[in-house]
């Protein structure tokens, strides 16, 4: 019962961020009087929202935008996850890979998009491209740290009962990493779908980031903050479903090694 009182009054302080974002916002809008082409009125917000999904186009955009994220990342979640811990495991592997990967994780992966539009054209694959290269380089760096904190004993005593190669990687490095991994799944999930807004409005015709140039074009700010609080709504709902995996019952020694 105490839980429970617990997490509903974490809730509450939840809403009253949200409300007192509003109140700010309404009062700065009727204090200095600015105009809806410059900065529209959560009622007119709301009219637009409901404007874009009577029309469907707020569910299409979503859904592709959603779409390209989920392709982009898990290509990224699986090339870069076997790479970190052969990485973080063999020495010689790491000294070769880890130069490379440090050079090209601070580009900016919309520096790429001039490349990804002459590579693959107006379309999915270019967006998809973009987001595989934000989630790619720092999952291979926190899946590296993931294997470097794992207790040399803990190795030591796994082969001496016989685990190698893929049976120790599988049974004992991996899920030893699993927490930092994690963590590099929330955080790259996260830049992830902050670089498909962006990449929308250059690289595609469709999804959110389209959604938002295309209001702006036609000086419908209404339409565009209304994209932006989707955006954020989906953001939020994708960092809490990455949360969930830390509370899986079979992830309670994580909680117990943090």
């Amino acid at each position: 019962m105490q839980d429970i009182f617990e997490m509903a009054k974490c809730r509450l302080k939840s809403i009253w961020g949200f409300v007192m974002i509003l109140a700010i916002w309404y009062g700065a809008k009727k204090a200095f009087d600015v105009p809806s082409y410059m900065l529209p009125s959560p009622l007119e917000v709301v009219q637009a929202l409901l404007e874009l999904t009577k029309t469907g186009q707020l569910f299409k955009s979503a859904v592709a935008s959603l779409f390209r994220v989920t392709w982009g990342f898990y290509l990224a979640v699986v090339t870069a996850v076997p790479i970190g811990l052969f990485m973080g495991r063999v020495a010689r592997f790491r000294q070769v890979l880890n130069p490379i990967i440090q050079f090209l994780r601070p580009i900016s992966p919309l520096a790429w998009i001039p490349m990804a539009l002459m590579w693959f054209g107006i379309g999915d694959k270019p967006a998809i491209f973009l987001i595989y290269l934000s989630a790619f380089f720092p999952m291979v760096v926190f899946t590296v740290s993931g294997v470097a904190g794992i207790k040399e004993t803990f190795l030591r005593v796994a082969e001496n009962f016989g685990l190698r190669g893929r049976h120790l990687y599988m049974k004992v490095i991996l899920p030893a990493a699993l927490p930092e991994i994690i963590v590099g799944l929330r955080i790259t999930l996260g830049t992830a779908w902050l670089v498909i807004v962006a990449a929308e409005m250059i690289a595609v015709k469709s999804g959110l980031g389209y959604l938002i140039i295309d209001a702006r074009n036609s000086l419908r700010m209404d339409k565009v903050v209304a994209g932006m609080v989707v955006i954020g709504a989906i953001g939020l709902i994708l960092d809490y479903l990455i949360r969930l995996l830390e509370r899986l019952p079979w992830l309670e020694w994580s909680r117990m090694r943090r």
